[in-house]
């Protein structure tokens, strides 16, 4: 088997503080054994008979049923069996609070956003694995995500993409644009021209803004961008409070009541898509998932794929942002395991591993490098061709500052998300109002971290 590759409620239990606490007195659990570690020796496959995974239910159910088959191979090479664990992505930081504060838990978590960062006390140096499976070639904000305080506590592994799916046939019929073919060009003040078509149609947009880990966040931080506002500048001050995230939340404003079916505010990262497919809304912020499975018969067998676009996130007066979910491999410190867990890793970095796992995923995961923005498969699927360049416009939370606990804790709490509710919620706020909520919200954060 080669072994190196060329490929590269708050959420939280626990406050930071408690999560400090907890790590901390886990920096003796790996002894000795961390010396050298995954520095390529030979596996200690002898003694260890398993390895525990934790990942996302992946929203291309194909991606999993891949993996369990990866899983079947590395046992018959390696007599190591892999139990790889799938739930839903919103629990996953219940369940690493409580691996990392009993100090017992699975081997590797495959982990969102930078959530490295919020566990990292937790976490194994992983500087030597990082260093052979070429972490440092991946995209920048995917590197920010898992290089700790000059420490790899993650391995970038890819990354969910997202656009907006549309119905083609929809826009046609009430006299809108067709965004895909508009493309680079498509703006905010396009995308509510054409909403406002749409809905007075009866075909409305679905705009997701509940407390969801993935589709609310991905709609608003761009719209934030795109305008010129930020929560923090690049030295991490607090810096909501502007013309900037006025101008941001008065476009929302025009927007929301305009376009919106209405009732988003309560949604997470699977209303979208359900409505999608039901026919209430004409055009949703997602991943490819929408699509995918709708071509594959797997949530619709209806056939929408034949009618559904994509385009990316409008452009705004300061530029074109998106927000790309990472997912990355961490080996915890608990973890009695770390030599098999590490050839696990190496196992499905591996060339032909990862590309077929890429390639599964038929343009739902993005390759964790730029090389993939040129890879085949995006001419095979014409509707898919936005995704190409999703990851070119990636930016992470807190962005212009840096990736760190802070920003994590800030989405955590959906300051960002609550801040341009409040300005279409059923008593409304002004934007004054609630850029000021939001700066004493962040304050409460980036002041004390």
């Amino acid at each position: 088997m080669k072994r190196k590759s060329n490929y590269p409620k708050s959420r939280y239990p626990l406050t930071r503080r408690d999560l400090l606490k907890a790590t901390g007195g886990l920096a003796a659990v790996a002894g000795a054994s961390g010396i050298g570690l995954f520095g390529g020796k030979a596996p200690a496959f002898a003694q260890a008979r398993s390895v525990h995974v934790v990942a996302w239910s992946h929203f291309i159910p194909k991606a999993d049923v891949f993996t369990r088959n990866q899983a079947v191979e590395f046992e018959k090479q390696t007599k190591v069996k892999v139990n790889y664990e799938t739930i839903n992505a919103n629990d996953i930081d219940a369940k690493a609070t409580s691996a990392v504060t009993a100090g017992v838990g699975p081997d590797i978590f495959q982990f969102q956003w930078n959530q490295p960062w919020i566990y990292e006390g937790g976490i194994e140096n992983m500087d030597k694995l990082a260093k052979e499976l070429h972490a440092d070639k991946s995209y920048k904000f995917m590197q920010e995500a898992n290089y700790v305080n000059h420490v790899w506590r993650g391995i970038p592994f890819y990354a969910v993409g997202n656009a907006y799916a549309y119905r083609k046939d929809w826009f046609k019929e009430d006299g809108a644009s067709d965004p895909q073919t508009v493309g680079l060009k498509y703006t905010y003040d396009d995308y509510l021209a054409d909403g406002t078509k749409l809905k007075k149609a009866g075909h409305p947009y679905g705009i997701s803004m509940g407390h969801s880990f993935g589709d609310p966040p991905a709609n608003i931080y761009p719209l934030l961008w795109a305008y010129g506002g930020a929560e923090v500048d690049h030295k991490g001050k607090v810096a909501i409070y502007s013309n900037e995230t006025k101008a941001a939340l008065e476009k929302f404003m025009q927007i929301w009541p305009a376009c919106a079916e209405g009732d988003e505010l309560s949604w997470d990262d699977t209303s979208n898509n359900r409505a999608y497919y039901a026919g209430t809304i004409s055009c949703t912020q997602n991943g490819a998932s929408i699509y995918i499975n709708s071509k594959q018969g797997v949530q619709d067998t209806t056939g929408l794929w034949k009618v559904t676009g994509h385009f990316l996130n409008p452009k705004g007066p300061k530029g074109r942002y998106h927000v790309i979910l990472i997912m990355s491999h961490s080996i915890m410190k608990y973890s009695p395991n770390k030599e098999a867990a590490a050839d696990w890793l190496r196992f499905v970095s591996e060339k032909k591993q990862y590309a077929d796992y890429i390639h599964e995923q038929a343009g739902y995961g993005l390759g964790n490098n730029a090389s993939w923005e040129r890879d085949p498969m995006w001419k095979q699927d014409p509707p898919l061709e936005p995704f190409r360049l999703n990851a070119k416009y990636g930016r992470n939370f807190g962005w212009p500052g840096p990736y760190n606990r802070a920003a994590s804790e800030a989405q955590a709490k959906y300051i960002i998300i609550d801040m341009f509710a409040k300005v279409i919620g059923s008593s409304p706020q002004t934007p004054e109002q609630a850029m000021k909520w939001a700066e004493g919200e962040l304050k409460l954060v980036y002041e004390r971290t």
